[in-house]
Order: C-alpha cells, then structure tokens, then sequence
C-alpha cells in the first residue's frame, strides 16, 4: 500500500468509526431512530463526510512525521481539528455534531499514520504514538482549537480557571506566554474527559472503552448492540462530564448509577436489560438534551476507530 492509500485508508477507518458510533441507538443521544429538536441522525452522516479531507490530512502529516520528512511538532493537529470543524459546520445545519469526537480523533489520525508501515497496524503502537502526538502540540495548536470550538459553538462549555475558551484575551496569552494545546487540556483536565484523554493518553479509551468494545465484538455480529453495551459500561464507571457541565457533578453520577444499573441487569444482552435500557433512555430524554451522554458518544467513537484501524469491519 503506498503512502496515498495509506492515508485515504485510516482516513476511512475513522470515519465509519464515527458512522458506526452515530448509528447505534444509545441512551439519550442522537441515533437513526431518535433526534434532537435541531440535530438529526442526518446531520451525523453529513459530519462524517465532512471530516475525511482533514483526517486523510492529518495521517499524511503521521506518515511523513514517520519518514523523517518533518517534526512531529510541525504536525499542527490544531489546524487539523479546526478544519475539521470548519467543514462540518459547512455541510449541515445541526450545530454541533462531533466536536469532541474531531479533537479525539484527530491526533488518532496523525498517530496512525506513524504506525502504517510496511509492517502493518499494532494498536500498542497507535498509543505511544498518540501520547507523542499530543505532548508535542504547541500553542498555535492551542489558538486553532479555541478557534475551532468558536465555529462550533457547542453548549455547556463553562468557565475555565485560566485561559478560558470565551476569554477574547486567551489567545493573545496563549501565543505570548508559549502554553501548549497540552497545557491547556491540562487546566481542563478534572472536569473535561476530552480534555483528560489527551494528558493521560486516552485512558478511559485504551483501557475501558477498547477491551469492553472488542469483547462484546467477539461475542455478535451486531455491532451496534456491542456499541451500545460498551457506552453502557463506560458510562457505568465514568461519569459524562457534558451532562455534568449542562447540570452538575451529582446529577452525572446519577446517571452513572441509572447506567450501572442496566449493566446489572444484562444490557442489551437480556430481556430485563433491553427494558431497563429503554426507561433509561425515556428518562434522559424527558429533560430536553441536559442529561445527552455526549462526552460517553466521543470516547466510544474512539474506541471504535482503534477497532476498524486494527482490522474490525461490520
């Protein structure tokens, strides 16, 4: 596979990473039977589609970082990630649709196209790459993240303790004080699980979400129910810090626990479980998008995207 089919190929590994993510029908999130008021399933294939150029981008600039051609800190996974969004807010008209999968996944692209070599895939590899990836971003990378999460406008951001996002005078800090798309995430990092992965390579991804979402592959052909029963069980154990900031930190642990609960009773693997995922999924849905798992949707996006990197097709 030369270098071209390389990128185009990760390229579309993460892409039908975010289809697969958006198609199974997980509580209290967008799917192909269940919309927002103004986000549908529709705006998720859009995004999908949107976000190819950039992602084949950001593996070209892994594969020439892996052939000596250029630093890894001249990658600009900033620059990939605002493109990225750029382009998704000009192909549909949902809003915010992938933003945290976008900043997930980006760097997954660069990190991969480190490791497609001649020799093949190794998901070890992908996660020391991928800490390389993102300890080495610079502080332009930080000004093109906080440019793109002004395009995409995403709701419950909160305030930061330093260098908040809606701060005009946080960029110009930024660029001046010299503080790396790391560092920022680093500030971020107890109450954003996004902003968490990035400085302690992607833990909750690697460690939880992939090893759950590769055992229930194992065990059916159906992976929008291995889809599913994975959120369940990351959801379970870590809570969603989109509905913490859109609520409170109690109210996500609740959620956690309301998760917790299905798991027990089987998930989509039982009767009983089907029906506590279907009360579970009425009840988020009572309060308009507050209780809306996103932060758990993002980090089952990257889990996929290891999974069809390493070989998985539906």
């Amino acid at each position: 596979m030369n270098r071209s089919d390389k990128a185009k190929n990760i390229a579309q590994c993460l892409q039908l990473a975010i289809l697969l993510e958006a198609s199974a029908h997980k509580p209290g999130n967008v799917n192909v039977v269940t919309d927002f008021e103004n986000t549908r399933y529709e705006h998720f294939l859009a995004s999908a589609v949107a976000v190819a150029p950039s992602l084949k981008s950001g593996a070209r600039k892994g594969i020439a970082v892996s052939d000596g051609k250029i630093d890894i800190a001249e990658v600009g996974v900033g620059k990939i990630i605002k493109n990225c969004v750029t382009e998704t807010a000009s192909w549909q008209h949902g809003g915010n649709t992938l933003l945290g999968t976008i900043i997930l996944l980006s760097p997954m692209a660069v990190a991969a196209g480190m490791v497609f070599k001649n020799e093949g895939f190794a998901v070890g590899n992908l996660r020391e790459n991928l800490k390389l990836v993102t300890s080495s971003t610079t502080p332009k990378d930080a000004v093109d993240v906080y440019d793109a999460i002004e395009i995409a406008n995403p709701s419950a951001l909160g305030k930061a303790p330093d260098l908040d996002v809606n701060d005009p005078a946080s960029k110009i800090r930024i660029l001046h004080e010299k503080v790396s798309l790391y560092e920022v995430f680093k500030i971020a990092e107890p109450y954003d699980t996004i902003c968490s992965e990035y400085v302690n390579n992607y833990h909750v991804t690697f460690d939880l979400a992939y090893p759950a979402l590769s055992k229930h592959l194992d065990q059916t052909s159906d992976p929008s129910s291995a889809t599913i029963q994975t959120f369940l069980e990351v959801l379970a154990k870590v809570p969603d810090t989109f509905i913490a900031r859109k609520t409170n930190i109690q109210k996500a642990r609740e959620v956690s626990l309301r998760a917790k609960e299905v798991v027990e009773v089987g998930g989509v693997e039982t009767p009983a479980g089907k029906k506590a995922l279907n009360k579970l999924d009425k009840e988020l849905r009572k309060q308009s998008n507050l209780l809306n798992p996103g932060t758990t949707a993002d980090i089952i996006a990257a889990a996929l995207a290891i999974k069809v990197l390493d070989g998985y097709r539906p």
